[in-house]
């Protein structure tokens, strides 16, 4: 089986797969599934292809495709008071995460249980999650309350559609670069 581990509030089973099939599987997960209001656009910034570029005051997440050109999507950020700026890594992936209250959520919300199952409707981690770095508060997950997405909503995480956070994750791989401007 897999091992379970907790980061950034998420439970997470690794599985030991080779790389040929975890790719085969992360690909077969995400098939079918159209996103819901992704774009490519011209994006002028200074960036590398296949640097991700949160801009808070858009609500808007953008994968830099290069030559001029980046694909974006709308997204939910943080709500007045949790908003961050900055450089962080992708440091996990995650499908159909776990989620456990980080304890800052669970002084505001006390009656939340201790863990919610991956996958379940009650999930706010919704479809996937990518942890980032710099102690583990952070990530680019998918929602299961769609209606979320182009508001300041969260604690610092960044919600996306979630066709669309299964669209990301099979763009980006651990280590990807996250730039976070207002």
């Amino acid at each position: 089986m897999g091992q379970m581990t907790r980061f950034a509030g998420l439970e997470t089973t690794a599985l030991k797969l080779g790389g040929r099939r975890k790719r085969s599987l992360e690909r077969t997960a995400t098939m079918s599934q159209l996103a819901q209001a992704r774009e490519i656009v011209g994006f002028s910034d200074a960036y590398s292809s296949g640097t991700v570029v949160v801009k808070t005051s858009e609500r808007a997440l953008y994968y830099v495709l290069g030559n001029g050109k980046a694909v974006r999507y709308p997204v939910g950020v943080g709500r007045a008071g949790k908003q961050w700026t900055g450089t962080a890594y992708i440091s996990s992936k995650q499908l159909r995460p776990a989620w456990s209250p980080p304890d800052e959520v669970r002084r505001d919300k006390p009656s939340l249980p201790n863990m919610i199952p991956g996958g379940g409707p009650s999930n706010p981690m919704g479809a996937a999650a990518m942890t980032l770095s710099g102690g583990g508060e952070y990530a680019i997950h998918g929602t299961n309350n769609p209606g979320s997405i182009g508001g300041f909503v969260s604690y610092g995480c960044i919600r996306m559609y979630n066709a669309d956070v299964l669209d990301l994750y099979n763009r980006v791989r651990w280590g990807t670069t996250v730039v976070v401007t207002r």
